[in-house]
């Protein structure tokens, strides 16, 4: 049985909830009425009849929030589900609301006041919530409020389980020891208590409340048996999948006739996010051209002066699920610089022209792809495009090398900023490439644009050559 829910906390809440609701129903009607806020059709509902609707707005506000399992508490239990319980909860409680007064013919009406009603319920139960958590978290932090863990499995999942459970210590979740049939090794940060069979018997002893199944991929039908061993048990059994050597982007989960499907390779970029990350880039790429059109045409003019051969560069590059498209770049090299073949740029480099190695020491030579991100071929952030010759080449030797092509490429991005870019480590490119792939979100791009211009100012670009 898994227990998903804290009563004391769930009261807590469900008082609090109540009281924020009602203020935020008093709330809207002063903030519609009270303010100057021009009227409709000349006319204020009395006061009284917004009192009188409270007893109501109770009600339905605890039937929304049960319905919408905002009282399902449970340790780990993050804001970002919390963020999204409450929208639902204050959605059906605002369709509620509406749909009784007007079977009632309720003569309190005002669209407006109920629009308030709804932002501050929210505002307000969210932040109450937050602080609630906050207040929790710091206290289970210093040693109150603590459960006890038992983590089935000896080998590296379940020592890295531990670790996280003692990095979030937020959680308030101790683990108190590992239980495996088998373990070769002598030495562990925790006990190791026994075999699977005895799991009841250290359960009741050690006052545990949470296990957790960190066994290896090899093992998971071990898992159905501590599934039975712990049948008779009133303990949460969580199942921590054995999946970072299959999975380079983010991990998701669906459900289709009651089976769970796990996705190991999506892309963040859908829906919203995808509109979101295009207007981003069209219009910060807008504003990057406009603010660089005199330093481009500069650097036009001193290469045209300095050099012979074209302005701009040209070279087939890959993108979003490899696609092949045409970057722009100023050239920096000599003409038929590559008439031996593909070769990477070396430090001192006989190729370069004078004024390209000070175009690409300054990262400079870059600022033609503003154009390819404007038309779309990449973004602002992402991983670096590279060269069909070279993806051919990588995708046989780097593990989840194609998953960087998940999105599109970008000008710049977390490995850049970091300092891996040019001739250094390809696997360290590809680790924080896959790492800004899994944790995407716009204000870590805004984040690597801003670190971007900071190194380009001020910092020492590391293999810039």
């Amino acid at each position: 049985m898994v227990k998903r829910s804290s009563q004391p906390l769930s009261v807590w809440f469900m008082v609090w909830d109540v009281v924020v609701t009602s203020a935020a129903w008093v709330g809207a009607y002063m903030v519609r009425f009270d303010t100057g806020i021009p009227l409709v059709n000349n006319h204020q509902p009395d006061f009284e009849l917004c009192v009188r609707n409270l007893p109501l707005i109770c009600i339905l506000c605890l039937v929304s929030y049960r319905v919408t399992r905002m009282y399902e508490i449970h340790r780990m239990r993050r804001f970002r589900e919390e963020m999204v319980a409450v929208g639902k909860g204050v959605a059906l409680l605002s369709l509620l609301v509406m749909s009784t007064n007007f079977a009632r013919q309720y003569p309190y009406e005002s669209r407006l006041a109920m629009v308030l009603f709804g932002v501050l319920t929210f505002a307000g139960v969210l932040a109450c919530r937050r602080v609630s958590w906050s207040v929790l978290g710091r206290l289970r932090s210093r040693g109150y409020n603590q459960s006890h863990a038992l983590i089935v499995g000896t080998g590296r999942l379940a020592r890295r389980t531990a670790r996280s459970l003692e990095n979030a210590s937020w959680m308030g979740i101790q683990t108190v020891a590992y239980v495996d049939d088998q373990h070769g090794q002598t030495h562990f940060d925790h006990p190791v208590l026994g075999p699977i069979v005895d799991l009841p018997k250290f359960v009741y002893e050690q006052h545990i409340e949470h296990v957790f199944i960190a066994l290896p991929l090899n093992r998971y039908s071990d898992a159905r048996r501590v599934f039975d061993v712990l049948s008779q048990t009133l303990v949460d059994v969580r199942l921590v999948a054995d999946v970072p050597a299959l999975t380079a982007l983010s991990l998701t989960t669906s459900t289709l006739h009651g089976m769970t499907f796990i996705g190991l390779r999506e892309s963040p970029y859908h829906g919203l996010n995808l509109v979101v990350k295009r207007i981003m880039d069209i219009g910060l790429s807008l504003f990057a051209i406009a603010l660089f059109a005199p330093f481009m045409a500069a650097i036009a003019a001193l290469i045209k002066v300095t050099s012979t051969g074209p302005i701009l560069y040209r070279q087939e590059r890959c993108s979003l699920n490899g696609k092949s498209f045409s970057m722009l770049k100023f050239r920096t090299m000599c003409v038929n610089a590559e008439v031996a073949g593909p070769a990477m740029t070396a430090q001192k480099d006989p190729r370069r022209t004078r004024l390209g190695s000070i175009l690409r020491t300054t990262n400079l030579d870059e600022l033609p792809q503003f154009f390819n991100v404007l038309r779309g071929d990449m973004s602002l952030v992402g991983p670096r495009p590279e060269r069909p010759y070279y993806v051919n080449k990588f995708r046989k030797t780097i593990p989840n090398y194609m998953a960087r092509h998940a999105v599109k490429c970008g000008i710049t991005g977390w490995a850049q900023v970091n300092g891996w870019r040019g001739n250094s480590s390809l696997r360290k490119r590809v680790q924080y490439d896959l790492y800004y792939i899994t944790h995407w979100n716009p204000m870590f791009d805004l984040r690597i644009i801003v670190l971007t211009a900071w190194k380009m100012i001020f910092g020492r670009q590391r293999h810039a050559y």
